[in-house]
This record gives C-alpha cells, sequence and structure tokens, in this order.
C-alpha cells in the first residue's frame, strides 16, 4: 500500500516531465493506483500562473492520449501544484520549503524526482538538506536520481561522496529505466519459475549469451551529449550490464529488495576485468558511416558532430568472463549500435553441441523463443530444419505500462529492488573503465560500417571460436 505523500519533480518543465513522467502519473491515476490525497509539486526555473501549468498539463495529456475520463482529469488537475525556485533568489530554497510545509496542502511524506542535469545533482542535494527537507524523524524522505550516476568510477564515488552526507542508502533511488521494463522483470519470472530451465542454466549446457540493443537512430540533436559519452558509456555501462545481472545471478533467497540487490552485486562483483594486454579481442569500437537507410540518404557520424577526428564510437561490443562455478568459461557478448539494420533488445543463449537457442526479446516484440532441430517433411529422412517455437509475453488486451510509470510507484511504496545500489554502479564502472581510457588514447579511426547493415564483419574479432556468429 502506498502512503499518501507528495510528489515534487525537479525539472518539471522539461522533456522527460512533459512525455513521460507527468501523461505517466495521469495513467497511474487513472488506474487507481495513487492515493487519494496525494498531491504532485512541479518545481521549474520560471514563473508560472498556477492555472497556465493546469492548461499546459492538459496539453500534455491531450498530446499523450486519444481520450480520458474527464473525472479522473479533474481529479488529476487538484493534484497537482507548480512553484518556480528561481536561480537567481538566494533564498529559493527557503521559500520552496514553507510552501512544501503546509501541511494542509502537502502530505509530509515526500518523493523527490530529480530530472534535471546530472551536475545538478549533488548540489539539489545539499540545498534540500539544508532546509530540512530530508530529515526523517518524523515523515520518510527519498531522491530519485536519474541517469547516469557519474561518468567513470571516480566521479560516481565523488557524487556518493557528496549525497551521502545528507542521505541514507535506503533514501537513495538511482534509476535505470530499464529496470522499470515489463519484459526485463519478466526475466527473473522466466528463470526462476520454469523449473525446466534451472538445471540448464550453466557452463554444463551453455556455450555463450549475446546481450544486444540495436538501433535505426543516430546520434540525432544529442551530438554534444554523445561526443562525451559514447556507445560504451550510454548503453553498456548502465542497461546491458543489468540485463546481464538478471540473465546469471543465483536466484535470491527471496523476492524482497534486498536480496534481488543482492545478488546483483555478487554477480556484477565476479566478472573478471577484461585483460588490457589482450583488448582488441574482448573489445570492439565502430562508427557509422555516411550512407542510405530505409532510402533516405544518411550523415555518417563525423559529419553529424563536425569532427573529422573523433574517435567516439557509435558502435561497441565487448566479451566478459564470469568467475564462478555456475559460467564458468562462458563468454557473455555484450553489443549496442546506432544506425543499423533494426531496432532491437534481446538476450539469446546458446546451447552446446546444438543449434538451439533461447531468446528473449525485450523490445519492440516483447516474446521468447526457443529454436529446435526437426526433421523436415519429404522421402528424404536425414534433412533437418530449425523450428522456432515462440511465445508472446504480450497479448492483446494486456495492460500497458510505461517504464517510468513503474518506477514513479516503487519510488512511492519504498520498494528499490529496480534501482541500483551504489555497489552495482561501483561494479559496472570498474569494468568499463578500463576500455574508455585504452579506447580515449588510441587515436586509431574507429571500423567504419554502413547504415542499415548487419554488425561490421571486424566485430567478430571478439568470438571465441571462428564459427561463432551474431545472432539476429
Amino acid at each position: 500500500m502506498i502512503d499518501n505523500s507528495t510528489l515534487v519533480l525537479f525539472g518539471a518543465r522539461g522533456n522527460l516531465a512533459k512525455v513521460k513522467l507527468i501523461p505517466g502519473l495521469f495513467h497511474l491515476d487513472q488506474a487507481g493506483k495513487l492515493p487519494k490525497n496525494m498531491k504532485i509539486l512541479s518545481v521549474g526555473r520560471q514563473e508560472v500562473d498556477e492555472s497556465e501549468w493546469h492548461s499546459n498539463i492538459k496539453q500534455m495529456l491531450d498530446e499523450k492520449f486519444k481520450s480520458y475520463d474527464e473525472n479522473v482529469y479533474e481529479r488529476f488537475i487538484k493534484r497537482n501544484h507548480y512553484h518556480a525556485n528561481l536561480p537567481d533568489d538566494p533564498e529559493a530554497f527557503i521559500k520552496f520549503a514553507k510552501r512544501l510545509g503546509d501541511k494542509d496542502v502537502f502530505p509530509q511524506n515526500l518523493a523527490f524526482f530529480l530530472s534535471v542535469r546530472p551536475s545538478d545533482f549533488a548540489l539539489i542535494v545539499k540545498q534540500l538538506s539544508e532546509v530540512d527537507l530530508l530529515n526523517e524523524s518524523e515523515y520518510w524522505r527519498r531522491v530519485l536520481i536519474e541517469k547516469p550516476f557519474g561518468t567513470c568510477l571516480k566521479s560516481a564515488i565523488e557524487l556518493q561522496t557528496s549525497i551521502e552526507e545528507h542521505l541514507k542508502e535506503d533514501q537513495i533511488y538511482r534509476i535505470d529505466h530499464y529496470l522499470g521494463k515489463f519484459s526485463l522483470q519478466n526475466i527473473m519470472t522466466t528463470r526462476f519459475k520454469n523449473g525446466v530451465l534451472e538445471p540448464l542454466w550453466s557452463s554444463e549446457h551453455i556455450e555463450q549469451i549475446q546481450i544486444t540493443n540495436h538501433e535505426t537512430l543516430g546520434v540525432g540533436d544529442r551530438t554534444v551529449f554523445y561526443e562525451a559519452t559514447g556507445a560504451l558509456r550510454d548503453m553498456i555501462q548502465s542497461h546491458l550490464l543489468q540485463m546481464l545481472a538478471l540473465v546469471t545471478m543465483e536466484k535470491p533467497n527471496s523476492m524482497s529488495p534486498e536480496d534481488v540487490r543482492l545478488e546483483k552485486i555478487k554477480l556484477l562483483e565476479s566478472i573478471e576485468a577484461i585483460p588490457l594486454d589482450r583488448i582488441k579481442n574482448f573489445a570492439f569500437r565502430g562508427q557509422y558511416a555516411a550512407g542510405e537507410l530505409n532510402g533516405k540518404t544518411i550523415k555518417g557520424y563525423l559529419d553529424e558532430v563536425e569532427k573529422p577526428d573523433s574517435v567516439v564510437e557509435t558502435y561497441a561490443a565487448i566479451k566478459l568472463f564470469i568467475n564462478n562455478s555456475r559460467w564458468n568459461k562462458v563468454p557473455i557478448y555484450l553489443r549496442t549500435a546506432k544506425r543499423l539494420y533494426e531496432n532491437s533488445t534481446s538476450i539469446s543463449v546458446k546451447f552446446k553441441n546444438h543449434e538451439n537457442w533461447l531468446t528473449i526479446n525485450i523490445q519492440p516484440n516483447e516474446s521468447t523463443s526457443f529454436e529446435i532441430t526437426t526433421l523436415q517433411p519429404g522421402l528424404d529422412m536425414n534433412e533437418f530444419r530449425q523450428t522456432v517455437l515462440n511465445g508472446n509475453n504480450r497479448i492483446e488486451g494486456d495492460e500497458t505500462i510505461d517504464a517510468y510509470e513503474t518506477l514513479m510507484l516503487d519510488l512511492l511504496s519504498g520498494d528499490q529492488s529496480k534501482f541500483l545500489h551504489i555497489d552495482e554502479v561501483k561494479a559496472a564502472w570498474k569494468l568499463v573503465d578500463p576500455i574508455i581510457d585504452y579506447w580515449s588514447k588510441d587515436k586509431s579511426q574507429p571500423t567504419q560500417y554502413q547504415p542499415g547493415e548487419f554488425d561490421p564483419e571486424e566485430s567478430k574479432v571478439i568470438f571465441e571460436d571462428e564459427g561463432q556468429f551474431w545472432k539476429k
């Protein structure tokens, strides 16, 4: 059960709030998931009249939904308030605390969602603490911090040091929105609720695992961000390593947030460091070149960022090994790319000695498929073919919940199982930092690949066996 509380949205006039957060909260209200007296206080850096803010909310909902219940809309509008935290006002947070401290309007269990620039995380936490808004002597207080949590291990530790002066670990909700996806949470159900899989889920039967994220899109208007980030930081350090943890961790003692996070931490900390003297057999990078995709002329990455000597990767693939008895010597391949032939996120498990693949599709089609060898009908009884047994994880009539909706509910209910513990963050940065450092010093041009093609042939350099291939 969720307590009556106030959800405070910092960055409420930004794109995330407009597209995801406020429409998501309305959807939760429509589904009857929000407590009767819960309030939402949106915080922005500009003065906005409350009636104008309500008009803005209506525009957001009209853009998101074809139709909605007017009674729910009226209820939702009454929940919503706006506060201007003016950046040039030295007493801004004092005024903010006074407004929020009105118990007749705002329930005093407070959840702060920081949809702001990463450089502002520590400062806002400090300012909230200075006006006593993080004090839990009477009510709970929680802070949700958007990705990324640091840009390397050193910066992550520095950020953690700053915020833990004011917050306990159980007050900090580090978001990775992938963990809110239904299909990702379904991985644990698929593994632990189906007894047929557990006896096969080890190095004795599994040859390799591939975790994939591909996009047809390029970097678009995010050139500055991407030039400072790259594919490895953007996707592998966070989303794909979390997928790896869910696929390979041991079964938790219970499904409590504490037990689930404990097993993920243990798994991530058991991944072997990539040997830098053989890094080219463990990590590969590429950049999309100019070309055509779906009949459209596409600029190359170097043209988009207007930096002809950039070595930032738009394709990254790495090979990892887990140092425990279950996964001894099983290669796990993680790959992510922009401007490839399709949009897809999936986990593919290859079993030994046969062409049997188990594939869990995360998006766009939420499904689980299993490839088996069958006899081909006909006079020749020695002709075989691969048959795909496909099961949809989502069928017509199923409820669709956005990942951010799930995570906001978990924030309000105090469930941290889908949020990152600081030890998970540290373990992930420890793994990718040496690769990032090596690539930043290696000024040789990443392999160029054509838009809309399959994975670059050169990326196979990281495979353990010549017969291995990237699973479509």
